[in-house]
């Protein structure tokens, strides 16, 4: 897809997408087979439900059916939700993965694995998990020096709210 028509698509999409409250992510044309398919991600700091994307689709739909943008030929419009190991590339990003696990590429070519606690205009406060029995460690990442980052999907970390429930119960035992 050239820069011209990502550009044009982003300025036709982007005031849909914030009228409903979200921000547009990334904007992707992809063929497939004869076709293309139009993937737009959405997201927001409260999350994206199924009635929102819901929503956003159909006025993204609407609006690019009453224009060329995306010219004569077929079409498939996706619109989604960034994935569960989102690359983190803007400020908001960084705010929204607080409380996640994220793998970080420092610009030293470290790599680090930490949970961010805080995120300000400067960087991140992060939480360094402790190995064989040992605490975590706390860190101050500057975002000049972060080459790249990503959340990271944990499957057995135990939830907070559950564990405050845990320990309420064993309180009132």
């Amino acid at each position: 897809m050239s820069t011209t028509q990502s550009e044009r698509l982003r300025e036709l999409l982007e005031p849909l997408v914030s009228s409903q409250g979200l921000d547009l992510e990334e904007i992707a044309v992809d063929a497939v087979g004869r076709k293309r398919v139009l993937r737009v991600v959405v997201d927001s700091d409260t999350g994206a439900d199924l009635d929102r994307i819901a929503d956003v689709s159909r006025a993204l739909s609407a609006k690019l059916d009453e224009t060329d943008a995306m010219g004569s030929a077929e079409y498939t419009l996706e619109v989604g939700t960034p994935g569960a190991e989102r690359l983190l590339t803007e400020h908001r990003h960084y705010v929204r993965a607080t409380g996640r696990l994220v793998r970080f590429q420092l610009a030293g070519g470290d790599e680090l694995v930490a949970r961010i606690t805080e995120a300000d205009d400067e960087g991140l406060d992060v939480e360094v998990p402790g190995v064989k029995g040992r605490r975590p460690t706390a860190r101050r990442l500057a975002f000049d020096d972060i080459t790249r980052a990503r959340v990271q999907v944990e499957f057995n970390r135990k939830d907070d709210a559950s564990d405050k429930n845990n320990d309420k119960k064993e309180e009132e035992a």
